[in-house]
């Protein structure tokens, strides 16, 4: 008997180590997309807008290794990046976005009434929400939420959009790394 206590207790170490493993290189990618985005705008002159391809790796993450290591990996690519590429202001505006977009996409993946784009899209609309809250209250305006319409639309459009290829990579990802 003790050698079957030991024994799932070696597997859930070793699931344990997987995880944290996965969880370390998907937190390394999306700050390499990050960077992309970062030397690459994808912002078609819009100011405030960008594409979210670091999101790919949140929300796979998700579907596949739960809210805790998808909310740390979003945090440290975030704080990572603010600092390396952004600087401080940028990590706030960041972090404000990411930790609402992360907690909008975990609510409703949690419904299981949407599907992986569906869950992108309103993370994207989240994060820019989210900016916009700091920003207003950095500069005590109100009148930054004029621009939310601009930036509703960019979040829906680049949701659907990494929520739709998120959804593909997803369906190639074998489950049984992530077991």
């Amino acid at each position: 008997m003790p050698s079957q206590t030991n024994r799932s207790g070696h597997n859930r170490r070793t699931q344990k180590t997987r995880l944290l493993a996965i969880g370390a290189m998907f937190a390394c990618l999306a700050l390499i997309f990050s960077y992309i985005e970062a030397i690459i705008p994808f912002n078609a002159g819009i100011p405030g807008v960008k594409l979210g391809i670091a999101n790919l790796v949140v929300i796979i993450a998700l579907y596949n290794m739960g809210p805790k290591y998808a909310f740390t990996i979003n945090c440290i690519r975030i704080l990572v990046a603010g600092l390396l590429f952004n600087g401080a202001f940028g990590a706030v505006y960041s972090l404000a976005g990411g930790v609402l977009s992360f907690l909008v996409m975990w609510g409703l993946k949690k419904t299981n009434l949407f599907s992986m784009a569906g869950v992108s899209m309103a993370g994207g609309v989240a994060h820019n929400m989210g900016q916009l809250f700091v920003a207003s209250a950095i500069v005590s305006n109100l009148k930054m939420f004029l621009y939310f319409p601009v930036l509703m639309f960019s979040g829906l459009a680049s949701g659907i959009m990494i929520g739709v290829v998120a959804c593909v990579i997803d369906s190639r990802v074998p489950k049984q790394l992530f077991r």
